[in-house]
């Protein structure tokens, strides 16, 4: 499907919640926009990369990619785009956060709707009907995220056997692998060869993988990383998103939301490096 023309009046909503997205749609169509939907951060972020918006509503609370993400990528696309906020949080430093990454205005649940289209700030027609004005999303959601497969991954990890599952995973689902014992091991194979997506584990001999995480990240910026741990630490966990995790997965995995979770990565990391 070949992706519509950017207009002055084409609105993104993303939220997870259908009924929100419902309700909002059509209360922005009957005022003369265009309206794509989107039921979370990486959705939404490649229906904005091929539909230029020039408005979008951001729940800042759903999955695969938050709000805060989202917003901070749309803005530096697209700095002139109108992004208002919207979240069920009473925190007010989250908003305050939203606001000084380029949100027009941060609003809280349940949305009051003139205030969203006042946030929103764009051009507007006389009400049509709501056939007339629906713009068609761009993909469907099957189809944004079928590229995924095919990737480079590599896996990290001290445990021969674990290596061992993980490859024969990554090769079932299609993927290239290569596997390294230790932290120090994979940075070299990250230097020597580009990779999509690191498998890496927590705890391993020498160079631990939550402080091999920076040096991949700096050495590799646009490769994800999934944090594999033995164990379930919040304090870890929290480290290694800090210092650009993309997940963090706990031992024994759950390769249904491995999967998942690599598909995802892959595809924000296609998103990023697409011109």
């Amino acid at each position: 499907m070949t992706p519509p023309e950017s207009s002055p009046r084409r609105v993104l909503v993303v939220d997870d919640d259908a009924e929100i997205r419902a309700l909002v749609s059509e209360y922005l169509t009957l005022h003369g926009l265009e309206v794509l939907e989107a039921t979370n951060g990486l959705e939404a972020l490649l229906h904005f990369k091929r539909s230029r918006p020039a408005g979008v509503m951001l729940d800042l609370r759903m999955p695969r990619l938050g709000g805060l993400d989202a917003l901070k990528r749309m803005v530096a696309f697209d700095p002139a785009v109108h992004v208002v906020v919207v979240t069920g949080e009473v925190d007010a430093e989250l908003r305050r956060q939203a606001v000084a990454l380029g949100a027009k205005a941060a609003l809280r649940k349940p949305v009051d709707l003139p205030d969203l289209l006042a946030g929103l700030d764009l051009p507007s027609e006389s009400a049509t009907p709501a056939t007339n004005r629906r713009v068609e999303p761009v993909a469907p959601p099957a189809a944004l995220f079928p590229a995924a497969k095919g990737g480079r991954v590599l896996v990290a990890d001290d445990d021969p056997e674990m290596r061992a599952i993980l490859e024969e995973f990554l090769a079932t689902n299609g993927y290239e692998t290569r596997a390294v014992a230790d932290g120090a091991a994979a940075i070299r194979a990250i230097v020597e060869a580009p990779f999509d997506a690191v498998f890496l584990d927590i705890d391993m001999p020498g160079l631990r993988g939550v402080d091999a995480l920076p040096a991949i990240a700096a050495v590799a910026p646009n490769t994800k990383v999934i944090m594999v741990s033995g164990t379930s630490d919040a304090e870890v966990a929290k480290r290694a998103l800090a210092h650009g995790a993309f997940d963090y997965v706990v031992k024994p995995v759950d390769f249904a939301y491995l999967g998942q979770s690599l598909d995802s990565a892959i595809a924000m990391k296609a998103v990023e490096t697409s011109p």
